[in-house]
């Protein structure tokens, strides 16, 4: 087992979904099998228009044949693992490359940096997410939340097995997911909920408005960002008892059992339909969406 990086690109031509599963060609089978059981990061190519670097991490919980397509494999990704950084990692920065392994004996960029699948070593694992997770600005969280995760440099563990081992505990914690998860879709949301276009920021600087998951967790929804909605307190209580749910075009639909039609649609936009964030991959997954209207939305 170890740790692995796996590239992933918004516009994959392959049959991926990140939070759930990662294709991949026969080539990568020994690379792929090697991080089974283990943590990878993923990672968006600097060629894609506004990458964003380091994203992601999950745990790979085992490998299989992909039945669909002959020759092809498929990771599938340990349930409840999945977990978008708050701050995604560029490739490099002012101290030089974020994953120093792609260099070669003399300092260079070497072709490893353009393997699809490649094992990461556990002190780049380590600088990645630590650099992932930092809260370099605060987003003041809501009372009772977990502390903020340390910095690279605050941290005293003595070597970096240990700090990677209190890493993975850290990411672990359902508390901690929560709050990250709420970093995440309220940053892409613009802390704005998405049916009623309400943005609150109370004296205190904190943002009146929740981060949904559209699947529950208890329900395997995943941490992702296009699992999740940004929305004011009535509309996420709508959302979870099925009184409201979206179409695949994000239109707003209003359960037959809500008892006063007319207030319902004078809450949300007046044209019907939601405001998803801007960059594609962060709207609202029609797989989810289709979950919540079969599972939970009360026609």
């Amino acid at each position: 087992m170890g740790f692995g990086v796996f590239i992933h690109r918004s516009d994959s031509i392959y049959d991926d979904s990140p939070a759930e599963r990662y294709q991949f060609p026969r080539q990568y089978l020994g690379r792929v099998e090697g991080c089974t059981g283990d943590w990878i990061v993923y990672y968006e190519p600097r060629k894609v228009e506004a990458t964003r670097g380091y994203f992601a991490i999950a745990k790979v919980e085992r490998v299989i044949p992909d039945t669909a397509t002959p020759g092809m494999y498929l990771a599938l990704i340990e349930p409840g693992t999945y977990l978008d950084f708050p701050n995604p990692v560029p490739f490099s920065g002012a101290e030089g490359v974020t994953e120093r392994g792609v260099l070669n004996s003399e300092g260079r960029i070497s072709g490893r940096a353009q393997s699809a699948v490649r094992p990461l070593s556990s002190s780049d694992f380590n600088r990645i997410v630590g650099l992932g997770l930092r809260e370099e600005a605060p987003f003041l969280p809501r009372i009772g939340d977990a502390p903020a995760f340390p910095g690279l440099r605050e941290m005293e563990t003595p070597s970096v097995l240990e700090q990677v081992r209190e890493r993975i505990s850290y990411v672990s914690s359902r508390i901690v997911r929560d709050r990250i998860f709420r970093r995440t879709v309220l940053r892409a949301y613009d802390e704005r909920c998405a049916v009623t276009g309400l943005r609150l920021i109370n004296g205190g600087g904190r943002a009146e408005v929740d981060a949904a998951h559209i699947r529950p967790v208890e329900q395997n929804g995943p941490d992702v960002v296009s699992n999740g909605l940004a929305l004011s307190g009535t509309a996420h209580w709508m959302f979870d008892r099925g009184l409201i749910s979206l179409s695949d075009t994000l239109e707003i639909l209003i359960s037959t059992r809500v008892n006063d039609q007319e207030s319902v649609r004078s809450l949300v936009y007046k044209d019907g339909y939601a405001r998803p964030p801007l960059r594609p991959v962060e709207r609202p997954h029609p797989h989810f969406l289709q979950w919540h209207r079969e599972h939970c939305f009360k026609p």
